[in-house]
């Protein structure tokens, strides 16, 4: 049974066990030097934090896939706006490492760890990370060698706290208790792609395991590539944007039933689709915080929409019968 999270408007929330205090919504850096120049980047970036979103997500491998990218432009970006801004006390930053630069390689062993977090740190021209993911597991590195890696730059200074995303249930489940059985540090934090349409895959995977240890959950694709943003119901919409191709395995009877409740909620609500989608992400009990990208300030908007109204239960139950 879904409850309702008890929430507050613009509250601050701490996820697992840190002491870290995050913006109710994550701002996605994945945009930063592809679909967005620096200076756009700039633009959206002063404009998240005039509404209160001091939380940035980002990792080394965004973004190598756009023309002319190597990886890292992301951090690049964000490192010269807080250099520019002097803000860099206010901010909160996560970055994440293991994942591929092109090369279809995953790399979560020891050596390549202590050699990635000298090159974020460099490019976001900080002393240390805020909260450090596993962002893709390489599947054969032991859990061990990992987590020893972590503790050298938890004890270095380098990084305060670590995360991990895309592990299955299992390597999971033995890191976790490697930490405890080798007082190794803990992953406090998951990061599970999650939203109101896909939603099976962390509820009945790694979802209890967040909950059973206590780990916050920071999510991505909260918007499902933008679906959830309402913008797009047919094929003729997939031009909308770069990422409008993957919107087809959305466009089955179930993904137009939440539509529909989006719709109905947004519309009394007199907020977009986006804000309601976010909001349902923001009050779920499972979740401490939504991930979400923007390039414009519309998007932005929503984002604000999102952090002041507070989904009923009746709502609630709308989009939770939708999405079933």
């Amino acid at each position: 049974m879904f409850i309702i999270k008890n929430v507050d408007i613009m509250h601050k929330v701490t996820p697992g066990n840190t002491d870290l205090s995050i913006s109710p919504i994550v701002l996605g850096g994945n945009v930063f030097g592809w679909t967005l120049s620096e200076k756009e980047s700039f633009g959206i970036l002063d404009a998240a934090l005039e509404l209160g979103i001091d939380t940035i997500d980002t990792a080394d491998i965004y973004s190598h896939w756009a023309p002319g990218n190597v990886g890292g432009e992301s951090e690049t970006i964000i490192g010269k706006w807080m250099k520019e801004r002097g803000n860099r006390d206010g901010m909160t930053i996560i970055t994440k490492v293991g994942g591929s630069m092109g090369t279809g390689e995953k790399n979560v062993s020891a050596n390549y760890i202590l050699k990635q977090v000298e090159t974020s740190l460099r490019r976001l021209q900080i002393d240390q990370i805020d909260l450090y993911f596993t962002h893709w597991d390489d599947n054969k590195t032991p859990v061990e060698e990992t987590l020893e890696a972590y503790q050298k730059l938890i004890l270095g200074g380098k990084i305060r706290y670590i995360g991990a995303s895309n592990l299955t249930p299992e390597r999971l489940k033995a890191s976790l208790n490697a930490s405890k059985e080798h007082h190794l540090p803990r992953y406090e934090v998951f990061q599970p792609g999650y939203n109101l349409y896909d939603r099976n895959e962390f509820e009945e995977g790694v979802g209890p395991i967040c909950k059973e240890y206590g780990l916050g959950v920071i999510t991505y694709y909260s918007l499902a590539s933008g679906f959830l943003s309402g913008k797009y119901r047919s094929e003729h919409d997939f031009i909308k944007s770069v990422r409008g191709g993957a919107m087809k395995k959305y466009l089955n009877n179930r993904g137009q039933r939440i539509l529909n409740a989006l719709d109905q909620i947004a519309r009394e609500r007199r907020v977009s689709q986006a804000a309601v989608s976010l909001r349902w992400l923001i009050q779920n009990p499972l979740v401490t915080a939504p991930i979400a990208s923007a390039t414009s300030r519309e998007q932005l908007n929503a984002f604000a929409q999102a952090m002041k109204i507070v989904l009923t239960s009746d709502e609630i139950h709308l989009l939770m019968q939708a999405s079933d």
